[in-house]
């Protein structure tokens, strides 16, 4: 391997996707080597000339042969049968760092290399990635969850650090919970934005997204601070950032958003907004509830209010 100061390490990268190369990228801006990274889509290949200059395209096999750290970024299906695959050829290293991004994942499924002497580190970035020289940048303060042996977790924080963001230890058995807490909040909310952008141009307004922009960008601001806070019963920062009809206890308005969205389905076939109001509202009323918001008596007015309106498909 070629010179590197003391600490430095041989990585290369099995997934050159969104990723991968970006994390590759990252990684030897901080001085470590990429020896190697594997892409067998054009677009993967793009992005290891792009972000990884000079890197030679290689097999699978290959990376991890040349690699001290083999940084596994291929799509939560398929990192199970890597791995045992990699295996059963003999591939893994006594000594290597095997580290993977997957969210759903802790280091259970790096068993079969934990076997043949290699290290499992289970390292996930909560970020949406670009897979362009954008998401660099925005590796500065992002939260990884680390995954890994008591003994090895200092190397993925250390890794971690390095590139700029932040770790946070995940446990193995706990990971299936933050991998779901992740779906619901990021892919839910584009589905929300997504539901209001329609009824904002059924409205009439011409660009919804222009609307809602500095509205959901406050929100969302306010919602995450909240979020690190607790409060009395509701858990953190359950309802501290909302507003609107719910947390005022006013049923009345809460009837006619579902009456104009009961309309705009039936105009439209968008029955799934309807759905998502009423199923969040209910949430909402309880969670107001919890943290003293609201009494009772309102909760229950709103919840009346609800289940009069409750959509076919709710």
């Amino acid at each position: 391997m070629t010179d590197r100061r003391p600490g430095r390490l041989g990585v290369g990268v099995v997934g050159a996707g969104r990723v991968g190369a970006v994390l590759g990228s990252a990684l030897r801006a901080t001085g470590h080597a990429v020896v190697g990274a594997s892409g067998i889509s054009e677009a993967s290949r793009e992005r290891i000339a792009t972000l990884l200059p000079g890197v030679p395209t290689l097999t699978v096999e290959e990376v991890v042969e040349r690699s001290e750290l083999v940084l596994l970024a291929v799509p939560d299906d398929a990192l199970a049968d890597l791995v045992a695959g990699l295996a059963g050829v003999g591939a893994w290293q006594t000594g290597q760092l095997v580290v993977h991004t997957s969210g759903r994942h802790g280091t259970a499924v790096l068993e079969p290399a934990r076997q043949a002497g290699a290290i499992p580190l289970a390292v996930h970035p909560a970020m949406t990635f670009t897979g362009t020289s954008l998401d660099l940048a925005r590796l500065e303060g992002t939260t990884f969850a680390v995954t890994a042996p008591a003994a090895v977790q200092p190397i993925g924080q250390a890794l971690v650090v390095e590139v700029g963001g932040e770790p946070v230890i995940v446990d193995e058995a706990s990971r299936p919970l933050y991998h779901a807490a992740l779906a619901h909040g990021a892919d839910h909310l584009v589905v929300l934005v997504a539901q209001a952008a329609q009824a904002l141009e059924a409205a009439g307004v011409a660009q919804p997204g222009r609307l809602l922009r500095p509205l959901l960008t406050a929100a969302l601001d306010g919602a995450t601070r909240a979020a690190d806070t607790r409060e009395d019963g509701a858990g953190p920062g359950a309802v501290a950032a909302l507003g609107g009809a719910v947390p005022a206890g006013d049923a009345v308005a809460v009837a006619a958003h579902l009456e104009a969205l009961g309309g705009l389905a039936a105009r439209t076939g968008a029955t799934d907004l309807p759905a998502s109001y009423a199923q969040l509202a209910r949430g909402a009323a309880r969670r107001a509830v919890a943290s003293h918001r609201i009494d009772d008596a309102a909760a229950q007015r709103l919840l009346d209010v609800l289940g009069a309106h409750r959509p076919a498909d709710d």
